[in-house]
C-alpha cells in the first residue's frame, strides 16, 4: 500500500515505542492520531512535534477498555484526517508478578486481558469498519511480546494475554481478507519504556543476559517493522519476532 496521504491511529501513542512508530509513519508520508488512555500532556507533546515538523498529527482519547471511547477515537480520526487506513495496537499493562503467585496475578488478570487483548479486539471492530469504507482496505499491526511465544515473561496474564493476540492475529487476518491485511510484532525487552519499568531490575537484567546479541531489542526496529507490514500487499496472518535472539536463548 503506498502510505504517502494515508492516516493511522495508533494506541498507546503517547508511550516511548508508540510515539516512535507515530514518528517513523508520518516520516513515511502518514498522517497519524497519537492514542492515549491517560498520556494526555504526553500525547499532546507527540502530536505537536510532529505538526511542528511539517506533519499531520493530532492527539486522541483512545482507553481501549472504553467502548464509546474507542469508538469516538475512531470516528474523530477519520472526521479530522479524513479517513482512517492503518490501525496500530500498541496500548498495553504489564505488572511483574512471580509465576508461583497465582492469588496476586488473578487479582491483575482481568485488566491484563482487559487492555491486551479485548482492547485491540474492541479497536479492529470499530476500524476495520471504517477501513472498509476505502477501496484501498486497511492495515492493522498488533504490537505483542515474546513472552506470549512460551511461559515466560511479567506474569501468567500477561504471557497468556500476548499469545492471545498473536493467535488473534492470525484469526482477524483470516475474518478481514482481502480487504485488510493484519499482522503482529513480538518484542523482547525493550528498554527505557513505561512497561520495562514495572518489571523487577532482575528480570530486566536477566533478559538482557539471555539473549544471544547480549542486548535489549530495539526499539527503532520496531517502528520500522511497522511500517514495512502497512507497506505490504502480500504479507498478512504473521508474527514477527525483534528480540535480540532472546527467543532462541534455551534457558528463556
Amino acid at each position: 500500500m503506498e502510505l504517502a496521504g494515508k492516516v493511522a491511529l495508533v494506541t498507546g501513542g503517547s508511550g516511548t515505542l508508540g510515539g516512535l512508530i507515530c514518528r517513523e509513519l508520518c516520516n513515511a508520508g502518514v498522517h497519524v492520531a497519537v492514542g492515549y488512555a491517560s498520556g494526555k500532556e504526553k500525547s499532546m507533546a507527540v502530536a505537536q512535534e510532529l505538526t511542528s515538523s511539517g506533519h499531520r498529527a493530532i492527539s486522541v482519547a483512545c482507553d481501549v477498555t472504553d467502548d464509546s471511547q474507542v469508538e469516538a477515537a475512531v470516528n474523530s480520526t477519520a472526521s479530522e484526517l479524513g479517513r482512517l487506513d492503518i490501525l496500530v495496537n500498541d496500548g498495553a499493562y504489564n505488572k511483574s508478578i512471580p509465576f508461583e503467585d497465582l492469588d496476586t496475578m488473578f487479582d491483575e488478570w482481568q485488566q491484563i486481558m482487559d487492555i491486551n487483548l479485548t482492547g485491540p479486539m474492541r479497536m479492529v471492530k470499530a476500524a476495520s469498519k471504517v477501513m472498509r469504507l476505502s477501496s484501498e482496505g486497511g492495515r492493522i499491526v498488533n504490537i505483542s511480546s515474546v513472552a506470549g511465544l512460551t511461559a515466560g515473561g511479567s506474569s501468567v496474564a500477561y504471557a497468556v494475554s500476548k499469545a492471545g493476540l498473536n493467535h488473534l492475529t492470525r484469526c482477524l487476518a483470516r475474518a478481514l481478507a482481502p480487504d485488510i491485511l493484519v499482522n503482529c510484532i513480538a518484542p523482547g525487552y525493550l528498554e527505557g519504556t513505561l512497561m520495562s519499568e514495572r518489571l523487577t531490575e532482575q528480570h530486566r537484567q536477566r533478559s538482557v543476559n539471555e539473549s544471544l546479541l547480549q542486548k535489549a531489542a530495539s526499539k527503532e526496529d520496531i517502528a520500522r517493522q511497522t511500517v514495512e507490514f502497512c507497506r505490504t500487499d502480500t504479507v498478512t496472518g504473521q508474527t514477527l519476532v525483534i528480540d535480540s535472539g532472546r527467543e532462541l536463548h534455551s534457558d528463556f
